[in-house]
Protein backbone atom coordinates (compact mmCIF):
# COMPACT_ATOMS: atom_id res chain seq x y z
CA UNK A 1 0.00 0.00 0.00
CA UNK A 2 3.04 2.48 0.71
CA UNK A 3 3.60 2.24 -3.16
CA UNK A 4 0.52 2.75 -4.14
CA UNK A 5 0.33 5.64 -1.56
CA UNK A 6 3.49 7.09 -3.38
CA UNK A 7 2.30 6.79 -6.98
CA UNK A 8 -0.84 8.46 -6.42
CA UNK A 9 1.20 11.36 -4.68
CA UNK A 10 3.24 11.19 -8.32
CA UNK A 11 0.27 11.77 -9.81
CA UNK A 12 -1.18 14.17 -7.99
CA UNK A 13 2.09 16.26 -8.21
CA UNK A 14 0.88 16.79 -12.16
CA UNK A 15 -2.64 17.30 -12.02
CA UNK A 16 -4.45 18.97 -14.50
CA UNK A 17 -4.91 22.38 -13.78
CA UNK A 18 -8.14 23.81 -12.53
CA UNK A 19 -8.73 19.84 -10.69
CA UNK A 20 -9.32 20.01 -7.13
CA UNK A 21 -6.46 18.51 -5.10
CA UNK A 22 -6.31 14.69 -5.15
CA UNK A 23 -7.07 13.60 -1.60
CA UNK A 24 -4.11 10.60 -0.81
CA UNK A 25 -5.31 9.28 2.12
CA UNK A 26 -9.06 8.78 1.50
CA UNK A 27 -7.95 7.13 -1.85
CA UNK A 28 -5.42 4.86 0.39
CA UNK A 29 -7.84 4.28 2.80
CA UNK A 30 -10.80 3.46 -0.05
CA UNK A 31 -8.47 1.20 -1.54
CA UNK A 32 -7.44 -0.47 1.34
CA UNK A 33 -11.38 -1.35 2.05
CA UNK A 34 -11.77 -2.53 -1.44
CA UNK A 35 -9.31 -5.15 -0.60
CA UNK A 36 -10.11 -6.20 2.58
CA UNK A 37 -13.78 -6.90 0.74
CA UNK A 38 -12.15 -8.79 -1.79
CA UNK A 39 -10.03 -10.88 0.89
CA UNK A 40 -12.92 -11.46 2.82
CA UNK A 41 -15.72 -12.40 -0.25
CA UNK A 42 -12.27 -14.82 -1.51
CA UNK A 43 -12.26 -16.70 2.17
CA UNK A 44 -16.62 -17.21 1.75
CA UNK A 45 -16.19 -18.49 -1.59
CA UNK A 46 -13.30 -21.12 -0.61
CA UNK A 47 -15.26 -22.37 2.22
CA UNK A 48 -18.54 -22.59 0.56
CA UNK A 49 -16.85 -24.57 -2.70
CA UNK A 50 -15.14 -27.05 0.44
CA UNK A 51 -18.89 -27.73 1.72
CA UNK A 52 -20.21 -28.04 -1.71
CA UNK A 53 -17.35 -30.79 -2.28
CA UNK A 54 -17.66 -32.45 0.81
CA UNK A 55 -21.51 -32.51 0.21
CA UNK A 56 -20.70 -33.99 -2.98
CA UNK A 57 -18.41 -37.06 -1.71
CA UNK A 58 -21.00 -37.53 1.13
CA UNK A 59 -23.77 -38.17 -1.56
CA UNK A 60 -22.08 -40.50 -3.85
CA UNK A 61 -20.64 -42.43 -0.70
CA UNK A 62 -24.17 -43.02 0.24
CA UNK A 63 -25.16 -43.75 -3.32
CA UNK A 64 -22.67 -46.37 -3.33
CA UNK A 65 -23.36 -47.81 0.34
CA UNK A 66 -27.31 -48.34 -1.33
CA UNK A 67 -26.34 -49.29 -4.65
CA UNK A 68 -23.62 -51.64 -2.91
CA UNK A 69 -26.40 -53.73 -0.73
CA UNK A 70 -24.27 -52.47 2.39
CA UNK A 71 -26.16 -52.22 6.24
CA UNK A 72 -28.04 -49.19 5.52
CA UNK A 73 -30.97 -48.71 3.84
CA UNK A 74 -34.03 -46.04 2.92
CA UNK A 75 -35.68 -44.76 5.45
CA UNK A 76 -36.08 -45.57 9.10
CA UNK A 77 -35.56 -43.88 12.21
CA UNK A 78 -32.02 -41.48 11.94
CA UNK A 79 -29.06 -43.57 13.65
CA UNK A 80 -30.77 -46.97 13.25
CA UNK A 81 -30.06 -49.89 10.88
CA UNK A 82 -33.50 -51.76 9.94
CA UNK A 83 -33.13 -55.55 9.29
CA UNK A 84 -32.87 -57.28 6.03
CA UNK A 85 -36.15 -58.88 5.29
CA UNK A 86 -34.90 -60.54 2.44
CA UNK A 87 -34.56 -64.48 2.11
CA UNK A 88 -31.37 -65.46 3.61
CA UNK A 89 -28.98 -66.80 1.01
CA UNK A 90 -27.74 -70.89 1.02
CA UNK A 91 -24.56 -69.76 2.29
CA UNK A 92 -25.75 -68.49 5.17
CA UNK A 93 -28.99 -70.42 5.99
CA UNK A 94 -29.07 -72.29 9.06
CA UNK A 95 -28.22 -76.08 8.66
CA UNK A 96 -30.82 -78.22 9.09
CA UNK A 97 -29.87 -80.47 12.21
CA UNK A 98 -31.63 -84.16 11.53
CA UNK A 99 -34.40 -85.25 13.82
CA UNK A 100 -32.80 -88.41 14.04
CA UNK A 101 -30.00 -90.96 13.08
CA UNK A 102 -32.07 -93.65 12.44
CA UNK A 103 -31.28 -94.25 8.28
CA UNK A 104 -34.38 -93.35 6.20
CA UNK A 105 -35.23 -95.03 2.96
CA UNK A 106 -35.98 -92.70 0.02
CA UNK A 107 -39.75 -93.25 0.81
CA UNK A 108 -39.55 -91.82 3.82
CA UNK A 109 -39.74 -94.98 6.27
CA UNK A 110 -37.04 -96.47 8.56
CA UNK A 111 -34.37 -98.34 7.05
CA UNK A 112 -33.96 -102.14 8.75
CA UNK A 113 -31.25 -102.92 10.83
CA UNK A 114 -29.49 -105.84 10.67
CA UNK A 115 -27.75 -107.26 13.28
CA UNK A 116 -25.44 -110.00 14.13
CA UNK A 117 -27.78 -113.32 14.47
CA UNK A 118 -27.23 -115.31 17.40
CA UNK A 119 -30.26 -118.01 17.14
CA UNK A 120 -29.61 -121.17 15.69
CA UNK A 121 -31.69 -121.81 12.69
CA UNK A 122 -31.77 -125.33 10.17
CA UNK A 123 -30.39 -125.81 6.83
CA UNK A 124 -30.56 -121.96 6.23
CA UNK A 125 -27.96 -119.72 8.70
CA UNK A 126 -27.58 -116.10 8.46
CA UNK A 127 -24.66 -114.53 10.67
CA UNK A 128 -27.05 -111.58 10.28
CA UNK A 129 -30.83 -110.60 11.00
CA UNK A 130 -33.43 -107.93 10.89
CA UNK A 131 -33.26 -106.10 14.47
CA UNK A 132 -36.27 -107.14 16.26
CA UNK A 133 -37.00 -110.46 14.18
CA UNK A 134 -36.50 -113.91 15.37
CA UNK A 135 -37.60 -117.07 13.41
CA UNK A 136 -40.51 -118.62 14.39
CA UNK A 137 -40.67 -122.21 15.61
CA UNK A 138 -41.13 -125.16 14.71
CA UNK A 139 -38.43 -124.63 12.43
CA UNK A 140 -38.76 -126.53 8.84
CA UNK A 141 -35.66 -128.39 7.28
CA UNK A 142 -35.65 -125.43 4.28
CA UNK A 143 -37.59 -122.88 5.39
CA UNK A 144 -37.24 -120.22 8.32
CA UNK A 145 -39.77 -117.63 8.90
CA UNK A 146 -38.93 -114.67 10.85
CA UNK A 147 -41.72 -112.37 12.48
CA UNK A 148 -42.03 -109.94 15.66
CA UNK A 149 -43.29 -110.18 18.92
CA UNK A 150 -46.71 -108.22 17.65
CA UNK A 151 -47.34 -109.80 14.68
CA UNK A 152 -50.25 -112.75 14.84
CA UNK A 153 -48.71 -116.06 13.44
CA UNK A 154 -51.97 -115.97 10.93
CA UNK A 155 -50.22 -113.20 9.09
CA UNK A 156 -47.92 -114.46 6.68
CA UNK A 157 -48.01 -111.52 4.56
CA UNK A 158 -46.25 -109.07 7.19
CA UNK A 159 -43.34 -111.80 7.55
CA UNK A 160 -39.91 -112.19 6.28
CA UNK A 161 -39.63 -116.07 4.95
CA UNK A 162 -36.49 -118.27 3.53
CA UNK A 163 -36.57 -120.99 1.68
CA UNK A 164 -34.31 -123.37 -0.41
CA UNK A 165 -34.57 -124.76 -3.64
CA UNK A 166 -32.90 -126.27 -6.24
CA UNK A 167 -34.15 -124.53 -8.70
CA UNK A 168 -34.72 -120.68 -9.05
CA UNK A 169 -38.21 -118.84 -9.06
CA UNK A 170 -39.05 -116.69 -11.82
CA UNK A 171 -39.32 -113.10 -10.32
CA UNK A 172 -40.99 -110.44 -12.05
CA UNK A 173 -39.44 -106.41 -12.50
CA UNK A 174 -35.48 -108.14 -11.72
CA UNK A 175 -32.82 -106.29 -11.21
CA UNK A 176 -29.09 -108.63 -11.09
CA UNK A 177 -26.80 -107.39 -9.14
CA UNK A 178 -22.76 -109.11 -9.59
CA UNK A 179 -21.30 -108.90 -5.39
CA UNK A 180 -18.81 -110.75 -3.29
CA UNK A 181 -18.33 -113.51 -6.12
CA UNK A 182 -22.28 -114.07 -6.26
CA UNK A 183 -25.20 -112.96 -8.31
CA UNK A 184 -28.09 -111.16 -6.57
CA UNK A 185 -31.33 -111.45 -8.29
CA UNK A 186 -34.27 -108.89 -6.40
CA UNK A 187 -37.72 -108.29 -8.13
CA UNK A 188 -41.45 -109.13 -7.15
CA UNK A 189 -43.06 -112.25 -6.26
CA UNK A 190 -46.87 -112.64 -6.19
CA UNK A 191 -46.55 -108.76 -5.32
CA UNK A 192 -43.95 -109.26 -2.57
CA UNK A 193 -40.50 -107.56 -2.72
CA UNK A 194 -38.26 -110.76 -3.33
CA UNK A 195 -34.39 -111.60 -3.62
CA UNK A 196 -32.35 -114.92 -4.49
CA UNK A 197 -29.42 -115.94 -4.61
CA UNK A 198 -27.41 -119.36 -5.94
CA UNK A 199 -25.64 -120.83 -2.68
CA UNK A 200 -23.57 -123.77 -3.95
CA UNK A 201 -26.16 -126.17 -5.20
CA UNK A 202 -29.21 -124.51 -3.53
CA UNK A 203 -31.06 -121.35 -4.65
CA UNK A 204 -32.15 -119.30 -1.45
CA UNK A 205 -35.42 -117.57 -2.10
CA UNK A 206 -36.01 -114.19 0.61
CA UNK A 207 -39.31 -112.94 0.68
CA UNK A 208 -40.15 -109.85 2.66
CA UNK A 209 -43.34 -108.45 3.70
CA UNK A 210 -46.09 -107.19 1.26
CA UNK A 211 -45.73 -103.56 0.34
CA UNK A 212 -42.37 -102.93 2.00
CA UNK A 213 -40.35 -99.83 1.95
CA UNK A 214 -37.82 -100.76 4.65
CA UNK A 215 -36.11 -103.09 2.92
CA UNK A 216 -34.05 -101.10 0.27
CA UNK A 217 -31.77 -103.16 -2.31
CA UNK A 218 -28.75 -102.83 -0.20
CA UNK A 219 -30.05 -104.02 2.64
CA UNK A 220 -31.36 -106.95 1.16
CA UNK A 221 -28.79 -108.16 -0.60
CA UNK A 222 -26.44 -107.36 2.44
CA UNK A 223 -28.68 -109.84 4.65
CA UNK A 224 -29.03 -112.55 1.50
CA UNK A 225 -24.82 -112.30 1.42
CA UNK A 226 -24.56 -113.67 5.04
CA UNK A 227 -26.77 -116.58 4.31
CA UNK A 228 -25.55 -120.13 3.74
CA UNK A 229 -27.41 -123.37 3.37
CA UNK A 230 -26.04 -126.30 4.30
Amino acid sequence: MDEVKRLLEGFADRAAEGLPDADIDADVSRGRLALRRIKRRRRVTGVLCVAAASALVLAIGNQVKWWGGGNEVAGGTAGTVEPETSAASPSTAPPVTPQSSEPVSMFGASVVELVANKQPWSTITCSLAPKGWSAETPIAANQVVLSQPTMRTADAAAKVILQTAPQARSLSQVRVTDASGKTFHIGTLGGRLSGQVKLADQWLLVELPAGTVEWPDDVLRRFMNSCTAN
